[in-house]
């Protein structure tokens, strides 16, 4: 059971560090590997 709970917060803190990055990234990036912002904020909830 603790496997399973440092193993979340890692893929947690993983998601967390990658939706900061491509939020620093400025439209026209984004544009150029097929993300719109708003994109990202869709992708944060969980379904």
């Amino acid at each position: 059971m603790f496997t399973s709970i440092v193993r979340n917060i890692r893929i947690w803190r993983q998601t967390r560090r990658n939706v900061r990055y491509l939020a620093a990234l400025d439209d026209r990036l984004l544009a150029d590997i097929g993300i719109e912002r708003t994109d990202l904020a869709k992708r944060r909830v969980r379904p």
